[in-house]
């Protein structure tokens, strides 16, 4: 999976969509439930440099594979949607199989 660049931009994608879910439901009710700021902070810096190095990785991609500027688009915009890296990479995969691009979410 991780041996081309869609293969790679999968892996990130999902430890984004992972740290992001975390940020969310697990780090946020902690800090304003708990009153513990520190699970933001470590889970907020994660997250950042995992988003930073997904659209790093999703340019690096549309760069190499010339996707359209569409669906560059669509690969940056799905990572500030919950659960929408998850959602996309089911096209990315298909991609990944076939070699085709497709200019929607899914597929």
């Amino acid at each position: 999976m991780m041996s081309s660049a869609i293969g790679k931009l999968r892996v990130i994608g999902m430890l984004e969509g992972i740290s992001f879910l975390l940020l969310l439901f697990l780090a946020m009710p902690l800090k304003y439930g708990a009153g513990m700021d520190m699970a933001v902070t470590i889970a907020g810096s994660v997250h950042g440099a995992l988003f930073i190095l997904y659209i790093a990785a999703v340019i690096f991609v549309w760069i190499q594979r010339r996707w359209t500027f569409l669906r560059a688009i669509i690969a940056m915009t799905v990572s500030v949607i919950p659960f929408g890296p998850f959602v996309f990479d089911k096209s990315l995969r298909r991609e990944q199989e076939t070699g085709i691009a497709s200019d929607s979410v899914t597929g």
